[in-house]
């Protein structure tokens, strides 16, 4: 799938439903955050059977999620088994569904199935990672890392053209922000973003405060303000989702 400005839509029904298998969407995580490896490093690492994940890797690689790659410097490679051993990693790209307007019956049933996935592993991953953070802050050292979990919640009164605007600006945000992995800084770590953006009905009831801001203004942030310690990625992992387009920009 070549990049195309303003991403690369992924619009033939089989390729969704590749991506859909909640299996096939680990693989794909762990190889963006953590870059190549083989089906059995990544059966180790998600509990996996090895065959079954020598499949999985296969059926992303066919609709071009997942490419070959050497294997690291770092790893060992004597021995016929290492020498056979075939190495992954994700193809980075701004890939992006089609929106609900053009989505078949098909593929409205494939993006909830995916969507009801991804969704539940990004709610346990964040819970999970708060749960640790709290634990580091409450033992005898201190990280400062434990303060870069940026949470926000707000509503703006938008245009259609403007929330597209919007969500470019974001994925614009985020290419700021990658690097190539031999640029990135001593100290880094992976920061997982997400941004979730979406209208209320025409006909739903008026806001919970019962106040309306004015046009283009803001309502007040409800949560932490983000921490000037948490970036957005470096290493490019996905994001996701708005004007009816979810996004992996990896």
């Amino acid at each position: 799938m070549p990049e195309k400005p303003g991403g690369t839509e992924i619009s033939e029904l089989a390729a969704l439903k590749a991506l859909a298998q909640p299996r096939r969407q680990q693989i794909l995580q762990h190889l963006t955050l953590h870059g190549p490896a083989t089906s059995a490093i990544l059966a180790r690492a998600l509990g996996l059977n090895t065959g079954a994940t020598s499949y999985h890797l296969r059926e992303l690689a066919r609709y071009g999620f997942v490419t070959g790659a050497e294997a690291p410097r770092s790893e060992t490679t004597t021995g016929p088994a290492a020498r056979r051993a075939r190495w992954w990693r994700a193809v980075p790209g701004d890939l992006r569904f089609p929106p609900p307007s053009r989505r078949t019956p098909g593929m409205r049933a494939v993006m909830e199935e995916l969507n009801h996935h991804a969704y539940a592993a990004d709610l346990e991953l964040f819970e999970g990672l708060q749960r640790e953070s709290g634990a580091a802050a409450d033992g005898a050292g201190t990280d400062d890392w434990a303060d870069a979990h940026a949470y926000s919640r707000g509503a703006l009164r938008l245009t259609l053209p403007e929330v597209r605007e919007f969500f470019e600006e974001y994925i614009a945000l985020m290419n700021r922000y990658k690097r190539p992995e031999g640029e990135i800084p001593p100290g880094a770590r992976t920061v997982h973003t997400r941004l979730l953006a979406f209208p209320e009905p025409a006909d739903g009831p008026p806001p919970p405060t019962g106040a309306v801001p004015p046009a283009g203004e803001a309502e007040p942030h409800h949560g932490s303000a983000p921490h000037p310690h948490a970036l957005p990625d470096a290493r490019g992992v996905s994001t996701d989702d708005n004007d009816g387009r979810e996004t992996d920009a990896s």
